[in-house]
């Protein structure tokens, strides 16, 4: 699972955090009943302090979107059926396009000539 933070987006730290898991969750890159790494883990993979961490999972949980079990960590709680795997490869195409340097319009045409 890659999570990406804008560093220079709008608003806490946290937040964005939360939205970027929030949008794992809902393209289905991270599906129902998954466990999220510890915050300890999650922290040091986004390169953030483990409370803000902490802060971005209570508010995913506030939210519905997963279930803090105190000592087992975090699973996700909803269950987001109509969104498919193909939806996270999709996102993590994307991603992986930008951290690479990879316009829009070139990745486009990597895919046209990819569905020939």
């Amino acid at each position: 699972m890659r999570i990406t933070i804008d560093p220079d987006g709008p608003g806490p730290i946290f937040e964005r955090l939360a939205a970027g898991l929030r949008a794992a969750i809902v393209d289905g890159r991270i599906g129902f009943g998954e466990r999220l790494p510890p915050a300890r883990g999650l922290a040091g993979q986004v390169g953030v302090n483990v409370n803000t961490a902490l802060r971005a999972y209570r508010l995913l949980r506030d939210e519905g979107f997963i279930d803090l079990h105190p000592g087992r960590g975090a699973t996700v709680a909803k269950r987001l059926g109509h969104h498919t795997a193909l939806a996270g490869a999709i996102h993590d195409l994307v991603e992986e396009a930008k951290l690479n340097g990879v316009d829009r319009e070139a990745l486009l045409a990597l895919v046209r000539a990819a569905w020939r």
